[in-house]
């Protein structure tokens, strides 16, 4: 069975990686490693949602209070009784 193998000629790169204005002389590596590994709780809001909250927390104002409003059964619920729907 042959192998056929390719020679890989190296990419051009119209530009620097990285822009010379770019100044990581005070950066520290790894600064947010341990908080990353921890867990991350990142939630994308659709853009009609995102219009309604001017910033985080005002959405988890809001997630709190429907949230205590559950645990008391204040949340909107239909009131009316199931049908059982007869087998025919």
């Amino acid at each position: 069975m042959s192998e056929k193998h390719t020679s890989r000629k190296p990419l051009k790169v119209s530009e620097p990686e990285m822009r010379s204005e770019y100044d990581f002389s005070s950066a520290v590596r790894g600064k947010y490693h341990k908080r990353y590994l921890e867990g991350t709780n990142v939630v994308v809001l659709e853009p009609d949602v995102a219009k309604r909250f001017k910033n985080s927390e005002a959405v988890n104002e809001a997630l709190r209070r429907y949230l205590k409003s559950e645990r008391r059964g204040l949340t909107t619920r239909s009131t009316r009784t199931s049908r059982k729907r007869s087998a025919g």
